[in-house]
């Protein structure tokens, strides 16, 4: 059947249409369903269009999650608590109210089959682990942390609960847990009063 709707445009505004189609695909159809026939076709562009700006459908898929899901700002309130607070809390919110974590399962999904698209998985999750470490190197430079502590592993014990919680146990994150991940976290980490 003829496909009659009008053709991509060109520009910043096309470009964000496929990226749109893109997400749309991967959150209706999942990785196998997601090819660049499925959402050219979703975008009213041609494939010939997608393959220009794109080479691979991996391409598409990493660069549409990169453009929707930015890192957060880095808060810079004073207080590391607050701070991972206010990053945790955001957090928090993409996950209870955006399609966020049903792309990403699909996304972590086809880099689980995919080793070029795992590469570029790893890179994205690193740069948004970037506002996490930021804040807590500030910390740790201020004298609020230990110079001793291992940041990476106090982002991922900062972070894990909540995937856990969404991605794991299938439960929604109960309120008031970012408070007591932070206090639990972070009680070691404080440099002791001399």
């Amino acid at each position: 059947m003829p496909d009659f709707r009008e053709p991509i445009s060109r520009g910043a505004g096309a470009r964000q249409r496929v990226l749109q189609a893109a997400l749309q695909v991967l959150h209706d159809d999942g990785p196998p369903g997601f090819t660049m026939e499925a959402v050219a076709r979703r975008a009213g562009a041609s494939k010939a269009t997608l393959y220009r700006h794109w080479s691979t459908s991996g391409a598409l898929m990493v660069d549409a999650m990169d453009a929707t899901f930015q890192p957060f700002p880095v808060p810079d309130t004073g207080r590391v608590e607050t701070d991972v607070a206010q990053l945790l809390n955001a957090f928090v919110a993409v996950l209870e109210h955006t399609p966020f974590p049903r792309l990403l399962a699909a996304f972590m999904d086809a880099a689980e089959r995919d080793p070029a698209l795992a590469e570029l998985h790893a890179d994205l999750t690193r740069r948004r682990r970037e506002p996490v470490l930021a804040v807590l190197t500030r910390a740790r430079d201020r004298g609020q942390l230990s110079a001793e502590l291992d940041l990476e592993l106090v982002t991922d014990l900062l972070t894990a609960p909540f995937f856990y919680h969404r991605f794991v146990a299938h439960r929604p994150i109960p309120p008031g847990l970012v408070d007591h991940v932070i206090a639990h976290v972070l009680a070691t980490g404080h440099k002791s009063a001399e």
